[in-house]
This record gives structure tokens, C-alpha cells and sequence, in this order.
């Protein structure tokens, strides 16, 4: 799915005092690509995805995907979801908070994968009739990113999905991510804080400026997967992230 922003702005008018959260972002995205968005808190990143996911309308602006609104792709259920909280119901166990996820699929696809198979991918299979509170951080995100898998939609919005997980959870969920993306890959839209997970998983690496948020940078990563932090190309790029990170800050204390 393409990915077209012109002129966006969004104020939240209700907030005291009332706050702009991003300020005339410009930027497309090829139908694939691995986006990763990292800057400050509250630069208006998670904002963002709220509004190409439709759950939030521009103030001024526009945001296309594949040439329509965002509301007929979430309709048509093309836009899939994964935040911090995985966002299970309770009630059901493994297998069926997947097989719900297919159930909302329109009539006219048929689903490539069993909820089995899903399971199986993200090595779930042994936990299929478990519940979601029997289940650890890390298998509780596996499971979204099952549900997430079940859906089939061509653009992902990953709003820090790993963040809450320990360092050895979120390292082998990163890498099962990509075995399960590159297959398949959708257009991602990725917030994060860590600057080695972008590194490690994105095309491309959108650097925004403290609110309201712009883009200061826009990064290619043009580095073969799997990445290596012992690689010196990554040790370059990850220089050159850092610097665009630190001319944010830097911009922030001079205002």
C-alpha cells in the first residue's frame, strides 16, 4: 500500500492549552517499505498513525493510501493494528482470539492461512487453548502479532509493540518480525524510541522534531538483512541517526 501525507497538520483544539501535534508533514511511502518513526515523546508520532489508521481526523491536510481515504481502507479492512498493550479479550483463549480476527474479514477473501498456521508461525502452537492470562508479556505479543498476521491487510501500524517486553523478548521478537514481513511485506509504519530496532528493521527512518512534530530527517538504511551491530556500515548509519536525533534536541533547547 502507498502511503501519500501532504501538508498535514493536527491540533488537538479540546486539550488546555490546545496543542499541535504535527506541523505540515510531507512524505510518501512505497507499497513494501519498513517505515520506522523515532524522536522525542510527544512529537506527535503515535498521532500520526491514529490518523492513517483512521481513528483520528486531520485538522488541516491529507493522508492517502493507494490514492483513497483512510476510512475506505480501514473499512475494507486493509489497515491492521499492534500497540503496547496487546489488547486481548480474556474470555477467549489463543486459537479464538485469532479465528476473531478472521471472522471480520470481508466475504470476498478467503484467508491463505489456517488460525493453525498462523499459530504456528509465531510459535504458538503448543499454547493454541490457552488463555491470554496463562500467557507471559512476551506470549501475549506473539499472539497480537498472530492476530495481527490473520487479518491480511496490506499497511501495518506498530505503535511500539515491544517496548513493555525484556531486552531477550524483544531481540527474538524483532528478528521473528522480519521472518514474518519480508514474505509477505505489507507497508509498516513503526514508532519506536530504540534506535537499534529501527536500525535493525527499517528501510527507512523518519526522524521528527519535538512538538509540534516535523520531519527533520528522512533516512534510507541501505544495509542487507540481517543486520549486525559488529558491521561497520551499521556503526555508520547508527552515527549519522544519532546526529539527526541530536540536531532535534539541539533545535528544542535554542527555542
Amino acid at each position: 500500500m502507498n502511503i501519500q501525507v501532504e501538508s498535514l497538520t493536527h491540533i488537538f483544539a479540546n486539550s488546555k492549552p490546545q496543542r499541535t501535534a504535527l506541523a505540515e508533514i510531507n512524505f510518501e511511502v512505497k507499497s513494501g517499505q519498513f517505515v520506522a518513526l523515532i524522536g522525542p515523546s510527544g512529537c506527535g508520532k503515535s498521532t500520526l498513525l491514529r490518523l492513517a489508521g483512521d481513528l483520528l481526523q486531520p485538522t488541516r491536510g491529507r493522508i492517502a493510501l493507494d490514492g483513497r481515504e483512510p476510512a475506505e481502507m480501514r473499512a475494507a479492512h486493509e489497515i491492521a493494528w499492534m500497540a503496547q498493550s496487546p489488547a486481548l479479550l480474556p474470555w477467549l483463549d489463543a486459537r479464538q482470539n485469532v479465528a476473531l480476527a478472521q471472522r471480520f474479514m470481508p466475504t470476498n477473501r478467503h484467508p491463505r492461512l489456517t488460525v493453525d498456521q498462523v499459530l504456528e508461525r509465531v510459535g504458538l502452537s503448543d499454547a493454541a487453548g490457552a488463555f491470554p492470562f496463562t500467557l507471559s508479556g512476551g506470549m501475549q505479543q506473539r499472539l497480537a502479532l498472530a492476530r495481527l498476521l490473520a487479518l491480511e491487510a496490506s499497511l501495518w501500524l506498530m505503535d511500539e509493540p515491544f517496548a513493555a517486553l525484556d531486552e531477550i523478548s524483544r531481540e527474538r521478537l524483532t528478528t521473528e518480525l522480519l521472518d514474518l514481513w519480508q514474505p509477505l511485506h505489507p507497508t509498516v509504519l513503526w514508532v519506536t524510541h530504540n534506535i537499534y530496532e529501527a536500525l535493525r528493521l527499517a528501510d527507512r527512518i523518519l526522524v521528527f522534531s519535538p512538538s509540534p512534530g516535523r520531519i527533520a530527517a528522512d533516512l534510507t538504511i541501505d544495509l542487507p538483512r540481517p543486520r549486525s551491530e559488529a558491521d561497520p556500515r551499521f556503526q555508520q548509519t547508527l552515527a549519522a541517526l544519532r546526529a539527526a536525533l541530536g540536531s532535534t534536541v539541539t533545535a528544542q533547547v535554542a527555542q
